[in-house]
């Protein structure tokens, strides 16, 4: 039995302690995405956006695939459930990254995306009708700050770096919904059950970009070993950990993830690329995670 199919049920999932497994995958999806950003840069140098978006989810389904347990069958009732998560969790932001990071740097994407759980808890509210603490509230507001003095120095820097830091947000948006979609399917079918379907929305989705960018793109062994490692394992094992932690502990505390993603994101992209921070972006990296931290509070 896939880790999350039916190991956790009812509202207990969202109060219970993380257990040692939780933590496993929390860390695991994390370090493979923080990683993520780094591989797309790489890919870049070589390779259309349009190809890098569609080679994520279809190497991540190819790595799902081998999951006896992703074949199990869904109700016909919970299809277009599914067609959505094709496009706001797979499709859409995994074409708006490859865009971004086109003018904006890799350590920068990264930092942004911690933004999800600010995010998640903004559209549980809105869309879903959720109650939000006062605590909850309190970091929206923070994460909102953070994000600002993550994206400022970017995007102050011109019209097509102020773009990358939009669809970054755009994509982040797009997760927010997409968590609150996915964990009732989680639980009810299993993490790879869902996720199989989900990445073959996507894959046909980003299928015509991909075709488009097939044309303007040339062969890298290096290109291919980042797609390897974007698509198998940022888009395939990784979703898998984070999409089974989110029938384990619920979307909101799988949100947490983003507190690590980009710690690495940005070490790998000053270390490896050699790309500049400033302080400002720093502060509010550090800002962005504690508003991050506090949409994960219940009181």
């Amino acid at each position: 039995m896939v880790a999350g199919q039916g190991d956790s049920t009812g509202p207990s999932v969202e109060a219970r302690p993380f257990l040692p497994f939780d933590w496993l995958l929390l860390v695991g999806a994390a370090g493979i995405w923080g990683a993520s950003f780094l591989f797309m840069d790489v890919a870049l140098d070589h390779e259309h956006p349009g190809l890098v978006a569609f080679l994520r989810p279809a190497l991540g389904l190819l790595a799902l695939l081998a999951f006896p347990a992703s074949r199990r069958p869904v109700d016909r009732e919970d299809r277009g459930r599914l067609l959505v998560l094709g496009i706001t969790w797979m499709a859409f932001p995994l074409t708006m990254f490859p865009l971004a990071q086109q003018w904006i740097d890799s350590s920068v994407a990264g930092m942004l995306n911690s933004g999800m759980p600010v995010a998640t808890v903004l559209v549980a509210a809105i869309a879903f009708g959720v109650h939000s603490s006062r605590m909850q509230v309190a970091g929206i507001l923070v994460g909102i700050v953070g994000i600002l003095l993550i994206g400022l120095p970017t995007a102050t820097t011109g019209d097509t770096s102020a773009l990358g830091v939009l669809l970054v947000l755009l994509a982040v948006t797009s997760y927010g919904i997409a968590a609150n979609l996915a964990g009732p399917l989680q639980r009810r079918y299993g993490s790879a059950a869902v996720l199989v379907r989900v990445l073959a929305v996507a894959t046909v989705a980003t299928l015509p970009f991909g075709l488009y960018g097939l044309s303007d793109s040339s062969w890298s062994a290096q290109a291919f070993a980042a797609n390897l490692g974007v698509g198998l394992g940022g888009t395939g094992l990784a979703y898998l950990a984070a999409a089974t932690l989110i029938g384990r502990v619920g979307p909101v505390r799988m949100s947490v993830v983003t507190y690590l993603v980009p710690v690495v994101a940005a070490v790998l992209g000053v270390v490896v690329l050699g790309e500049v921070l400033v302080a400002w972006q720093v502060t509010g990296a550090a800002v962005l995670i504690a508003g991050a931290w506090l949409t994960t509070r219940s009181t």
